[in-house]
Order: C-alpha cells, then structure tokens, then sequence
C-alpha cells in the first residue's frame, strides 16, 4: 500500500492538543480539501457517523489496524467509533473494475451514491468482500464507511480496473490537449498532449498520413509504446501537408479512437521551373510585364536594371500573384532589364528569365496628395500643397479653381490670395505638365468653404439724438449679434437738391468698440437738423449700407442759432 501522509498529521494535532495551543474541537472546525485520488476521512465519535467530526484530513490509501485502541493523534473513545472515506476522480473511459474491502468491524461502498458493498455488523474477525462492476466513463464518487463497536479494530478498501483482455473490451478516451510545432530549419516536428486520464493507461501510439490520403500509417515503434506524453517525428521534406493523430491503448490491449488530427506542412527546399514567355510592353502609365503561369508557383518576384548602367540589379517587386506586373516608377525616355521569378509556398526561389523594354516619353501622372486650407490673416488666402509625381521631367503645375486655370507654378504649393467671399466654397484641383508640355490628368479634388457669411447684422435699435452745448450724445442699443466686431457712426446732412425738394447725404464720423453704446461727436451749436445712424459690423466686414431702409435714424437739431447764409 501507498504511504499515508494522516498519522504525522494526528499526531501533530494530538501534540498541539496537548500543550494547549490548539483546543480539542479545532480539527473539526478546520476546512480541509483533499486533492483527488487521495481520500477525505472524517473521525466521528459514535457509529452513526453524524455530529461534528473530531478529526478531518486526507488519506492516500485506506488501510487502518486500530489494534484494541482508539485512533492516535484524535480524541475517539476506544470503541463505538466511525470514520467516512470520500473521493471523487476522473476514470477516464470506466470499464471493468474492482473493489474489495475488509473490515472489523462494519464497512459499507457506495459509488455515486449506490450502496456497492454492506457488511455493517459488530464481528469477532475481519470479514472481507470483492465486487467486480462496470464504471461509466467520467467523474465518480466512491463513499466508503466504517464503524468498530468492541474489540479489535481494522479496515482495508481499495479499487482496481480488470486489465484483462477476456474482461476489458472499453476503448480508452482519445488523447486530449494536443499540439504540435514544427522546426523547419531542422524538419522535426514536436507532439505534445495531456496525459490521458485512464486507470489502466499502457501508453499511446502516434500515426501519420497525408492530407490527401485517408490510410494512417503508424510512426511509433512497432511494438513498444509512447509512455511518454510528447513524440518528436521528422516528416518528409516534400513541402506536403501531413495530418498526425493520437491513440491511447490501455493494458487490455484496448486502442482509443483517434484524437484531433495535427496538421504540419514540411519543409520543400525544391524550387518551380523558371518562368516561360515572359514579354514587356510599354505604354502611358509604365512598362507591363507579362508571363505564362509556373506550375507550384505561389507568388512571383521582379527586378530591374537601367539598360546599360552599372547599378545594382534591385528587387522592385515581391509577393506578385498575378501573371502581370506594371512599372509605373520608370523614367520617361529610358531602358529596362527586367528579370521574373518565380517563388513557391515554402520560398524556394526559381532561376530568373529576363525580357528588355524602353520607356517613351509620356504625360506624367497626377499629382497626389493636394490639400487646401485657409490662412487667412489680414489678407484672405487659401494655401495649397501637393506631392508631385514620380516623373523626373516635370516642369510645372497648373492650378484650377472650380474649373477654371488659376494659376501655373513651378513649384508643389500655391497661395491663392483672390479667395475673398466668406462662406463660399472654392473647389481646386492641380495637373503637372512636363517640359515636352504634356499635361496630366488632375489630382484629386479638395474642397474648403471660407470661414464666415456674407450676411450684414441685423439694424442697430433704440437709436436716439441728444443736442448738447458740446455736440450731440448718440446712443443706441446694444447689438445681439454673435460675431460683432465694432459700430460705424454716421452723420447725415440735409442738402436742397435745386428742384424745390432735398437729400440727406450722409458720411462716417467714427468707428467704435463692439461694447461701446454711446458716442460724443463735437458739433458746432448752429441749430442744425441733422440725422445720426449707428451701423454694426461683424468681424467679416458686414455691414448694412448707409442707403438700406431698414436703419434706424435719429434726427436731432442742434442747439444755437442757425446760421444763415
């Protein structure tokens, strides 16, 4: 039998017991968790096996010869005791097994709460009991009792599976968790799994096959097994996918089914064939090449050389799925030495074909990436920027302002400085002519609203005339408009017109704050009429015109004595 662990634990609480530092009832009081298999066992102090227990630990084997006294290490009377035996466990697949007990005095089984063995008696010598019964598979409880009321003391359990082949016909579970991870530098590939839970485990055998083929092959030894729970396996390096999977075989020769199938994709070190027909075609936007398509072939690479020159041959293009590929960064007027290969799933790299190709002399493409925005200060002005194209002979841009040419730079920016009407959107587009004078097709459009309204603020209110011995006080209401800027004051005159009639011509005497709500203009006191009008202007500049109707005007006299002429 397995060594216990209980007795040392008795006897250090009988000892702490005893020097007073632990009270009697502790043990009972102590929450204790067994970690499965071992067992939980309660100590009562009767043969009912109810109360308090006086003792609870954990047991790794049932196997207790009390002799004629009580229990070391726990307060029990000599006779008329009991102890409870708890556990529960995985049994993986179940199958056939077997539990026998021995006791004096009483001992009673159950499993999942089934009473499996009862021999509950006060008897003189040890009576003893084998049960052989299937265990479903999975989680199960055993319980086992046992109660001594005179006399000599004892009590065995244990349980086994039958690993007989005439008796055990239960498959193992599969094998559960695995993995696999594959060293391509060294074409090895590494199973792992969890160890199967299975009573009576002998080991696992690991087999193999190709994605494509539904026989598996075994690659573990032949006639001894996997006791371990890894296999390291070095597939054939053809670049093909292989599927591995897992069995467990238990002790009656029983072969699980097969776990979840483990899928690596060996090393191929073996490149495709060179690329056939390869041609090059040029046109406007740049040179196309063109192939025939490689058999195995996963992607395709292409460098360039300048025709004649001694840089360096450079890899322009990678990871092309494609049978065509366009240069669209060539220089105008300007040879080519294009080579393609090709490049398989694993990244072998196929012998090069090359093809020879001229670049002529084409419009440049559009220029990208315009942006517009406003940079206004004292002057009102867009700014535009833009990046220019890949063409090395541009020599100019033109700039269009909702369709219209604006202007025609040198560079890849631009102020636009006749932008002047708030809340107006302007729409810009730019096209890059090179020095033979061909224009590209226009960028893409940016669009940009200037910031404010054309919109004059409402007519100043509770405008009124006072004639003072210093001038004429102007008040007004305060204006209401969210983005007022300041007030005009205006001073009308009245003139005869000749025809027997008159007119009021009025001019501006002054600019006032946005908070100011009066104003002193200095007048002569010559007994004048005259009107005083206070015009707002928001911070866009408008402003009602002197002639609107809508404005409202104080007329006053002035004090003193018209002046006659």
């Amino acid at each position: 039998m397995i060594t216990r662990p209980r007795p040392s634990a008795l006897a250090t609480t009988a000892a702490l017991v005893a020097s007073g530092v632990l009270s009697a009832a502790a043990p009972a009081a102590a929450a204790v968790t067994c970690a499965s298999p071992q067992w939980k066992a309660e100590y009562y102090a009767n043969t009912t096996l109810t109360g308090t227990p006086k003792l609870t630990t954990c047991d790794s084997a049932i196997a207790e010869n009390y002799g004629y006294g009580d229990p070391a290490g726990v307060t029990l009377p000599k006779d008329n005791f009991s102890v409870r035996w708890s556990l529960t466990r995985d049994f993986g697949s179940g199958g056939p097994f077997t539990f026998t007990a021995e006791a004096q005095d009483g001992i009673r089984v159950t499993l999942d709460g089934v009473r499996r063995i009862d021999l509950w008696k006060n008897v003189s010598t040890t009576q003893k009991k084998t049960v052989n019964l299937t265990v479903p598979a999975g989680r199960h409880t055993i319980v086992v009792s046992y109660a001594t009321w005179t006399g000599a003391a004892n009590v065995k359990f244990g349980y086994a599976p039958v690993t007989s082949a005439t008796y055990d016909k239960v498959r193992p579970l599969a094998p559960a968790g695995a993995s696999v991870t594959y060293d391509r530098t060294l074409n090895k590939a590494t199973l792992k799994w969890a160890a199967n839970k299975e009573m009576d485990l002998s080991g696992y055998r690991v087999y193999r096959r190709l994605s494509s083929s539904t026989a598996w092959t075994k690659i573990s030894s032949a006639t001894a097994l996997v006791t371990t729970a890894s296999y390291v396996n070095a597939p054939p390096p053809t670049g093909q996918t292989y599927l591995y999977e897992l069995r467990a075989v238990d002790k009656a020769g029983n072969e699980s089914p097969g776990g979840p199938d483990l899928t690596v994709v060996s090393v191929d070190r073996t490149p495709t064939a060179a690329p056939a027909g390869v041609t090059a075609t040029d046109g406007a936007s740049g040179v196309v090449l063109a192939w025939q398509p490689v058999a195995g072939a996963a992607r395709y690479t292409v460098h360039r050389q300048r025709t004649g020159s001694t840089d360096p041959v450079a890899q322009v293009a990678a990871g092309v799925t494609a049978t065509t590929w366009k240069d669209t960064a060539t220089a105008e007027r300007t040879g080519y030495t294009y080579w393609v290969s090709a490049v398989d799933a694993a990244g072998n790299i196929s012998p090069r074909t090359s093809v020879t190709a001229s670049h002529g002399d084409f419009a440049p493409a559009a220029p990208t990436g315009l942006t517009v925005v406003d940079s206004s200060d004292a002057v009102r002005q867009h700014t535009l920027r833009w990046t220019a194209p890949a063409a090395t002979d541009v020599v100019s841009y033109n700039v269009y302002r909702d369709g219209g040419l604006l202007e025609n730079v040198s560079g890849t920016g631009f102020v636009d400085r006749d932008a002047v009407w708030h809340g107006t959107t302007y729409r810009y587009t730019v096209t890059a002519v090179d020095r033979a004078g061909h224009e590209s097709p226009a960028s893409a459009e940016a669009v940009i609203t200037t910031e404010g309204d054309l919109i004059a603020p409402a007519a100043v209110t509770g405008v009124r005339a006072t004639p003072r011995e210093d001038g004429v006080l102007v008040e007004w209401d305060a204006s209401t408009e969210p983005d007022l800027k300041r007030y005009e004051v205006f001073r009308a005159e009245k003139y005869d017109d000749g025809d027997g009639g008159f007119f009021w011509l009025a001019h501006r005497v002054e600019y006032l704050s946005k908070d100011a709500t009066s104003f002193l203009h200095p007048a002569d006191p010559d007994g004048e009429t005259v009107m005083y009008g206070v015009i707002a202007v928001d911070r866009w500049e408008n402003m009602l015109l002197v002639e609107d109707p809508s404005l409202n005007w104080a007329e006053v006299t002035e004090l003193g004595t018209p002046v006659t002429e």
